[in-house]
């Protein structure tokens, strides 16, 4: 079952009938398979269970294994999806809102363009129109029974597969259970033969020159399509090792060019995708200044022409060389701790593209025996398939036409000429130092260090983050907006002492990432590496803090010019003065929530900028550092005494003040109930409608409070999807989360925040969408939850902290928020108890009248609650016409920030 299949009336039902899955089966009706889903703690949203491709759909269920009983009724669900999909009038009728939501969002300026460059890289083959989303008409119109024949003609079991992966204590008792489940199912007994469709290849390049206004950027892209290679010999995987090597060698040539003065592109890179069953492309992509398409297209062709000419240099590939070495070491390293998601789609992508299962081991001894016989010259010659005559689509992607069509043929003529003629001149490599941090006299600062044993199934990579109190919060308005572009600035002038394509080439082999953060109230450097690259890792951040940044000239241009176009892009983004208004509602027009602007742009002082990234890194002594992996002491200690201890504290103070004294950002969260609905003009029409409620949690019980807000959140969540999605099916998602600011241990009294529901629908009937989803918040206020809805939650809550245990980020994130939290007073073990017995002390109180008792509590009746709609912007007369619809919901209409009606609050009953 794939959209391939379709006929022209059919488009768009291979997916339909996945949606009709979930809704009702010969056993589950009522969308009974998402309750049983949401039960075990297996949560229920966009492509997390099932996906439908142009050949082929995928069914995917995560389940825990520790209830035998779950495995067998997941397998049965599968079994159920095989044969007995129930595909009922009443079903589809339900379903298809769902659908044209889903539909509707991918109508947005991406969608747009990839479709016309679907298009026109499968011109000539019926992948061309054959996109799974499938066409309007027929998602409204198409008729269940049509959905049933398309169905019973294509469900074949001849034509599936049944994948577990798990860690089972028995794995042919797993086999049994499928026997069991799908062994009665039957299919018709001649099955029509799954068809084969080619796409023709091209010697002539094609082109697009695709005007988008609502474009996030001006990009150009690249692609020269192929066949998909077989993998079956020692000779094969050593060409999918060369082209790895080639398409890497060249991406670390292209992150070079984007750092140049005055670049062609801000960015660019080249990956391979495989788009169908039997075809790949490698694909250039690059965003570019406005204006700059046909520079970055012409530089994007002539550095291929260039490897063509003159090749990769060996100790180019001798970088690759140990990236890919190191990658496949750290992979052989992790081979226990590997997710049985990423097993399972190893074994789905054998099913349906017949790719091997290699497995780790055998790979890693391939590669290793493989990659030191792998010279620059065999890895170069693979850009001899990369032609513009080789099956070869060119797309140029602008927000206002700048240029034509017949200009990116004249650039691809030009190139041609110029390899021709040989006058491409060779690349000219960069010497690289050797050392990443300089031979240094190194006196050793008191370190206060303290190890937590306690922690079980770490992951062996370290993960590490620093932290400091104070941060923009601190800034007035004439420092902030130099201040806060500060980071940016010095990653790229070099914050770790090097240039960041020299950094690029010192750390190649070697897995390690350092960055840096610069928030309201903290600074921050984070990341992890593998255990071998320990003492990288701390040279990194030895180097952060003994590193002047100072601006240069050609650095703080290409910033300021990416930063200007992210602006403009966003200004362009119909979504932008949605989400500007709705925060100003919501929090303030401070300039610490507002936006950046070009206005904002022209305040910047790159010094000053610089000087305040150096002072936030610079006294190591009000850091506090967190390290969570497998780590030896004995390796660990002398590391951390040798670079942490060894960065000099300054003689003063940087930042005049203490934890105890950090400025609060000026929230202001509403005080009145208001509803606005904010007009952008948009090519097709979009719906976006966020309802706010602002909560303030108490003091005394602020740790339970939080737990609570948190389950809140989930449970809004889980019945507003029941309701909208399942019962009217109206919606495609929603997301209910929450805000929580201040809980810092600097920050006493009350502290705020809101709790947050987002959800896109048909523009006409988003007034009724948001009362229906107000109404099922006052029926939970007044009714609470059932035993069923509180269980379902704890189970999700449940596994998202069982799978959460296993992986060093979540473990990071526990112990800092112990450091973090108002509850910490000097001992981190008490406060990360304290924190662990308030989770199980709130997850045992959790009943259904606990739950109505919190709703009631955090976001009682008379909540100012906030709504911000988006709409598509209409005629006046159409506006005029609809005033007495707006004013009975009490909407304030506006346009940008304009306002047309004044805003009519009501209390909500």
């Amino acid at each position: 079952d794939s959209s391939i299949l379709e006929e022209e009336y059919e488009r768009g039902v291979a997916h339909i009938v996945e949606h009709l899955a979930f809704s009702a089966t010969k056993k589950y009706t009522n969308h009974n398979i998402v309750k049983f889903l949401e039960s075990i703690g297996a949560e229920f949203g966009p492509c997390q269970n099932a996906e439908t491709s142009f050949d082929e759909t995928i069914y995917k269920l995560l389940i825990p294994i520790d209830k035998p009983e779950l495995l067998s009724e997941a397998i049965q669900v599968l079994a159920e999806f095989s044969s007995e999909i129930r595909l009922s009038k009443d079903d589809l009728e339900k379903e298809r809102g769902a659908v044209m939501e889903e539909y509707r969002d991918n109508r947005n300026a991406n969608g747009r363009i990839l479709d016309a460059y679907w298009t026109l890289m499968m011109e000539g083959s019926k992948y061309a129109d054959r996109s799974p989303i499938g066409l309007e008409n027929v998602i409204k119109t198409v008729s269940s029974q049509t959905l049933k024949k398309f169905y019973q003609k294509w469900y074949h079991l001849c034509n599936m597969s049944v994948i577990a992966v798990g860690d089972f204590a028995d794995t042919k008792s797993v086999i049994e259970l499928i026997k069991t489940h799908f062994g009665h199912k039957y299919s018709a007994s001649d099955p029509p033969s799954i068809p084969h469709f080619k796409v023709p290849s091209h010697e002539d390049p094609r082109f697009s020159y695709f005007v988008e206004p609502e474009a996030s950027g001006s990009a150009v892209m690249i692609s020269y399509k192929m066949q998909v290679d077989e993998l079956k010999t020692m000779k094969d995987y050593r060409e999918m090792l060369v082209k790895s090597m080639f398409r890497i060698a060249l991406n670390r040539r292209l992150f070079r060019i984007s750092r140049r003065k005055d670049p062609p592109y801000f960015s660019c890179s080249v990956a391979s995708y495989v788009l169908v069953r039997d075809l790949k492309a490698y694909i250039m992509s690059s965003s570019c200044k406005e204006k700059g398409t046909l520079e970055a297209l012409e530089s994007m062709l002539i550095e291929v022409a260039r490897v063509r000419l003159h090749g990769f240099s060996e100790r180019e590939i001798s970088v690759v060389r140990d990236l890919l070495m190191s990658s496949i070491e750290s992979a052989y390293l992790e081979r226990d701790q590997i997710e049985s998601t990423s097993l399972r789609y190893e074994y789905s992508q054998h099913f349906t593209h017949n790719k091997p299962i290699i497995g780790i081991e055998y790979e890693a001894q391939l590669q290793k025996s493989i990659l030191p016989d792998i010279l620059a010259s065999e890895v170069s010659k693979f850009a001899e398939k990369l032609w513009t005559s080789c099956s070869c689509v060119i797309q140029i992607v602008e927000p206002q036409a700048f240029a034509s069509v017949d200009d990116m043929k004249n650039i691809v003529m030009k190139i041609n000429k110029l390899e021709n003629e040989r006058s491409i001149s060779p690349w000219d490599d960069e010497q690289i130092p050797e050392e990443i941090v300089t031979p240094m006299s190194i006196t050793y600062s008191d370190i206060d260090m303290g190890m937590y044993s306690h922690i079980q199934n770490l992951h062996p990579n370290p993960s590490n983050v620093g932290f400091s109190y104070g941060g923009l919060s601190e800034l007035p308005e004439n420092k902030y907006f130099s201040s806060s572009m500060g980071s940016t600035i010095a990653e790229e002038i070099g914050m770790y002492g090097h240039r960041p394509s020299v950094l690029m080439d010192m750390l190649a082999g070697k897995r390690v990432d350092v960055d840096v953060e610069v928030r309201s109230y903290k600074r921050s450097f984070y990341g992890d590496c593998s255990p071998l690259y320990l003492e990288t890792a701390f040279q990194l951040v030895y180097q952060l803090f003994t590193t002047e940044v100072t601006p240069d000239d050609e650095v703080i241009k290409r910033v300021m010019q990416v930063k200007e176009e992210t602006i403009l892009a966003r200004e362009r983004d119909p979504y932008t003065s949605f989400s500007n208004r709705a925060r100003e509602i919501n929090y303030g027009n401070s300039y610490f929530f507002r936006p950046f602007g070009i206005s904002d742009l022209q305040k910047v002082d790159p010094l000053k900028a610089c000087e305040y990234f150096n002072t936030c890194f610079k006294d190591p002594s009000t850091f506090t550092v967190v390290i969570v992996g497998k780590i030896d002491p004995t390796v660990a200690v002398p590391l951390i005494l040798k670079y942490l201890g060894g960065i000099g504290k300054p003689p003063e103070p940087i930042f005049h003040f203490n934890c105890d004294r950090i400025k609060s950002l000026p929230f202001k969260f509403p005080k009145s109930m208001t509803r606005e609905v904010v007009c952008s003009p948009m090519i097709e029409a979009q719906c976006m409608v966020r309802i706010c409620f602002p909560i303030e949690l108490k003091h005394g019980t602020m740790e339970e409070e939080i737990h609570y807000t948190g389950f809140l959140a989930k449970l809004l969540e889980t019945k507003l999807l029941q309701l909208l999605r399942f019962k009217h099916g109206q919606i495609y998602s929603a997301s209910v989360s929450e805000f929580i600011h201040g809980d810092l241990p600097c920050l006493t009294g009350d502290i705020g925040g809101d709790i947050r529901i987002n959800f896109s629908c048909d523009p006409k009937i988003s007034l009724k969408l948001v009362d229906m989803a107000l109404n099922e918040i006052l029926r939970l206020q007044e009714e609470g939850p059932s035993d069923q809805d509180v269980e379902s939650i704890l189970e999700i809550e449940q596994r998202a902290h069982e799978n959460g245990l296993q992986e060093n980020y979540y473990w990071l994130n526990l112990i800092l928020g112990s450091y973090q939290s108002r509850i910490y007073s000097g001992d981190i073990g008490t406060s990360f108890k304290i924190l662990d017995e308030t989770r199980s002390k709130v997850r045992k109180s959790l009943t259904p009248l606990m739950m109505q008792l919190a709703l009631r509590r955090i976001m009682p009746r008379n909540n100012p609650h906030t709504v911000v709609i988006l709409m598509p912007q209409t005629s006046w007369f159409k506006r005029i016409k609809s005033f007495s619809q707006w004013t009975l919901y009490g909407i304030d209409m506006k346009v940008g920030h304009l306002t047309i009606f004044p805003t009519i609050n009501y209390d909500y009953e």
